[in-house]
């Protein structure tokens, strides 16, 4: 490993974007939070839990691998598609018996004053409010955070029903903890920020011999800790501590835990290939292949770091770990994929893709997501990057894109059996990250109307917003479609056989008519495995993104549809927070009794920033990692360069040999 120490002052990269983002942050209305109370629905929250947790478990890798929930004994699969305006009140009243609003306790009290709009609704034609709405997201993110902190302090996972927690490693990992911190920084949390950097400086450690998945523990714990260092230091007024300010004695925690992380992390690199092992030993700096897939890696996971260590190695200016993950990217591209699309495995061994599957849900998904977000991340001057998105959502359109029956819907699809395979009309909710990616290549992160202004803007852009404008509608639908208002994690659409081209007409309807028996219902299949809810971000990055391209106040509106459902129900009653659901399609809905990280770091995320206003991290100024961790653009001077050139390709993108 190298000997470089890291910087106590580290350099702004010489932008002058800070001056201005800065005062486009104090406009956004952050510093008048500084003085709001931390009270929030738990007060007096404990710092500690019982002994009596259990102490180890294996990873989970929610993000890139859809969960596959079986069933119980006690809920066969016997759901209903019709929604019963008494099982909603019912329900309604639920939501608010879980945050006490109806127990007699002064905390209780608090709570239902909190959470009383809840029962009311807005006045037609009245002038939304949305930074009283974004003030909801704060109290859900206080209530679930606050519970954790309570029941489960410094453990890895959270069951918000059992009210336990339970380790991933020895020690620990800070996987609730980390992926929340910039979280509470856009949030403005200072005392919640204090406890979580006092956990981080006074017990957590790497020095673990724990297995951990390369790819989850870099989205997430390295990407995290950049991110709060990015916050930190950027944007001092957010959750102000006066350790971490400048020649503080934990001025650079956030990146000396980042460092000490990813030298650890960058072992998975050293296969004959150069693509990353699966997963890594911490204590060893050892990579180790899959268990599973004949020691494959999976695509998705292998080109979804380069965010993480290129932004590391521009701030400690260690190249090695530019030089690393950038190997990874020509590696695969070396292959040669037909029309810019790849498949789901690859051998850290030969550097060969293992099977023919094509698909932009698990395992495939946030390859593509990474192509554009490179060329952003560096100010747009690496073009090699946009060239691949450009031939890969070329690819997506001739051979992934097709219509419902009878409404056409424009579906995303999947080839299991390679290309020339048959498609399968399958969505993972995973997948509905792509119409937002797809909307912020379009306009490099301008608004849509700034972007129409600019020589460069053509057919091909008007062409990509609608294709980001239809598929943002089908991933809503698949929320509109369940019982519950979340969607599935899979969904199903019935198409025309053979599947309608990319260019057949097609124009649904602009609304989700609320009849059961609605015709556009008969679009969207949900099988009985499938109707979990795993509290996914997927569909309101979209939103997000969609809202802040196009200023659409619709996206808005659905943003805040959706978190109303998940407060309705996935409340967990005495406090314990939010949790995942095993069935989503039935009313009430039957809880999973899990907390997914990610509830924290990208769903609320997203949702604050949804309500935000736009000049709150603009898209032009920032690149958002896959677990919504916020890092700044920058120039790459003269220690970084694109190492490698792709080799000629004839017009299906396949290699000149």
């Amino acid at each position: 490993m190298s000997s470089f120490t890291v910087p106590r002052n580290v350099p702004s990269f010489g932008n002058p974007q800070r001056l201005a983002e800065d005062r486009l942050w104090a406009s956004s209305g952050m510093a008048s939070r500084n003085s709001r109370g931390h009270g929030g629905v738990l007060d007096n929250v404990q710092h500690s839990v019982d002994s009596f947790l259990r102490p180890k478990s294996q990873l989970p890798m929610y993000k890139d691998k859809p969960y596959t929930y079986a069933g119980s004994r006690r809920i066969r699969p016997h759901w209903r598609r019709k929604r019963s305006l008494l099982a909603l009140v019912f329900f309604s009243i639920c939501g608010l018996w879980f945050f006490g609003f109806f127990s007699g306790d002064s905390s209780s009290r608090r709570a239902a004053s909190q959470w009383s709009w809840m029962g009311t609704s807005e006045a037609p034609g009245k002038k939304v409010d949305w930074l009283k709405r974004r003030e909801r997201v704060v109290e859900a993110f206080e209530l679930s955070w606050d519970a954790y902190e309570r029941y489960a302090w410094g453990y890895d996972e959270y069951h918000p029903i059992a009210k336990t927690g339970k380790m991933m490693a020895p020690e620990g990992l800070g996987w609730i903890i980390i992926d929340s911190l910039d979280t509470m920084m856009l949030m403005n949390l200072t005392s919640r920020i204090s406890h979580a950097r006092e956990w981080l400086a006074e017990t957590l450690t790497w020095d673990q011999n724990q297995d951990v998945n390369t790819f989850e523990t870099t989205i997430r714990m390295l990407g995290g800790l950049l991110s709060a260092h990015y916050l930190s230091t950027e944007f001092p007024d957010l959750a102000p501590l006066a350790d971490d300010d400048a020649g503080g004695l934990g001025e650079d925690l956030y990146l000396e835990k980042a460092k000490d992380l990813a030298d650890r992390l960058i072992s998975a690199f050293d296969s004959e290939s150069g693509i990353p092992y699966a997963s890594v030993i911490l204590s060893k700096y050892e990579g180790k292949p899959s268990h599973g897939d004949d020691g494959a890696s999976s695509t998705a996971e292998a080109t979804t770091v380069q965010l993480e260590f290129k932004y590391l190695a521009k701030l400690t200016g260690e190249k090695f770990y530019w030089d690393k993950v950038e190997k990874v990217m020509q590696v695969v591209d070396d292959n040669g994929a037909e029309d810019g699309l790849v498949p789901i495995f690859i051998y850290p061994s030969t550097g060969q893709f293992r099977t023919k599957n094509i698909r932009l849900g698990s395992r495939g998904d946030s390859y593509y997501e990474y192509l554009i977000k490179q060329y952003l991340q560096t100010n747009e001057k690496e073009e090699i990057y946009r060239e691949m998105w450009d031939e890969s959502l070329a690819g997506v359109r001739k051979h992934l894109i097709t219509y419902s029956s009878p409404s056409r819907f424009t579906v995303l699809g999947e080839r299991p059996s390679g290309l020339d395979g048959a498609l399968s009309p399958k969505m993972d909710h995973l997948v509905c990250f792509y119409p937002g990616t797809i909307a912020l290549a379009v306009t490099g992160g301008l608004t849509e109307a700034e972007a129409r202004k600019l020589p460069s803007w053509n057919q091909q852009k008007e062409d990509d917003m609608r294709l980001a404008r239809e598929l943002t509608q089908t991933c809503w639908g698949m929320y509109k479609w369940m019982a519950t208002g979340l969607a599935a994690e899979i969904t199903y659409f019935n198409i025309d056989n053979p599947p309608l081209p990319e260019s057949a007409p097609h124009n649904p309807p602009d609304d989700f008519d609320p009849d059961p028996d609605a015709a556009w219902r008969k679009d969207f299949d949900v099988r009985a495995n499938d109707v979990h809810n795993l509290q996914r971000p997927e569909t309101v990055e979209s939103l997000f993104y969609m809202w802040r391209i196009t200023e659409d106040p619709k996206y808005r509106e659905w943003g805040w549809e959706m978190f109303k459902s998940f407060v309705n129900y996935t409340a967990v009653d005495e406090g314990g927070g939010f949790t995942s659901l095993s069935n989503a399609n039935r009313i009430p809905p039957v809880p999973r009794d899990n907390l997914e990280s990610f509830w924290l770091a990208e769903t609320l995320k997203y949702m604050y920033l949804l309500f935000s206003p736009n000049d709150l991290l603009p898209l032009d100024k920032v690149v958002y990692n896959t677990e919504a961790h916020p890092f700044p653009r920058f120039d790459m001077g003269q220690l970084f360069s694109t190492g490698w050139k792709r080799k000629p390709r004839d017009a299906e993108g396949k290699i000149i040999r």
